[in-house]
């Protein structure tokens, strides 16, 4: 089984009934996190009961895509789950951002903390860890294993790194939180629909999947606007979905 599940896909707050960033990955057995916003934690044992993690990855430390780290510490340290310290592949601010929530607590008796940006090789995968233009440092993550590529943007502003973070991946996951005609900042931190479609394109990505979405946002409107930059299959990211990696099914 070679799988990817949204846990959230929500940006700032979760919509009723929804979640914020985070994905589940499922390779052979192997289980890996990429982001652990607000609600996400409930919907990730939903589909692991067990709560048996190999790895968690975090882009950056904005609560919306970290703030159920601190579930899964807790987890950790006072649950049944046992097992080895747990590795967390995070860029800085995110162990302060945790922290803060209990500060006489040292997380890495439950993390074992390997920093980001950077290359690690992770359970089957080759991970890169690519710098992306946000409010704080945010990592792209890309994941590499027999083949195939997937790859997520976390939050970011348009920047041709994204055209070799994506590069022929299988899943590009990719943010899109502003609407058409926000565009007019004079620094980007985050992107348009249309924009996820451009990049998507450039990197020559076999499916795009939408995420990070701004509560209230028309999410088909969403699809149809980067359909017209990206002529792939495109997805919207939504709670509970399961995209098979590797197959044209979902």
């Amino acid at each position: 089984m070679r799988q990817v599940t949204v846990l959230g896909s929500c940006g700032a707050f979760p919509e009723p009934g929804r979640a914020c960033s985070g994905f589940a990955v499922d390779w052979g057995g192997y289980r890996l996190v990429l982001d652990l916003g607000y609600a996400t934690l409930p919907r990730l044992l939903g589909h692991w009961p067990d709560g048996v993690v190999d790895a968690v990855v975090i882009t950056h430390e904005h609560p919306d895509h970290c703030v159920d780290l601190h579930g899964l510490f807790r987890m950790r340290l006072y649950g049944d789950v046992g097992g080895p310290r747990l590795p967390l592949y995070c860029p800085p601010g995110v162990l302060d951002r945790i922290g803060g929530l209990e500060p006489d607590v040292d997380l890495e008796a439950v993390f074992d903390v390997r920093p980001l940006p950077g290359t690690y090789r992770v359970g089957p995968f080759d991970l890169t860890g690519l710098s992306l233009p946000h409010h704080v440092p945010n990592v792209g993550i890309r994941l590499e294993a027999d083949g195939i590529a997937v790859a997520y943007s976390g939050d970011t502003g348009p920047t041709p790194v994204l055209a070799d973070l994506g590069r022929d991946a299988d899943l590009f996951i990719v943010e899109a939180t502003d609407r058409d005609g926000e565009t007019d900042r004079p620094t980007r931190s985050l992107m348009t629909s249309t924009e996820a479609g451009h990049w998507a394109r450039r990197a020559g990505a076999r499916r795009l999947m939408l995420t990070h979405f701004w509560p209230g946002n028309d999410r088909a409107a969403a699809v149809a606007a980067a359909r017209l930059e990206f002529d792939g299959a495109v997805l919207a990211a939504e709670e509970d979905l399961t995209v098979m990696l590797g197959t044209a099914d979902r």
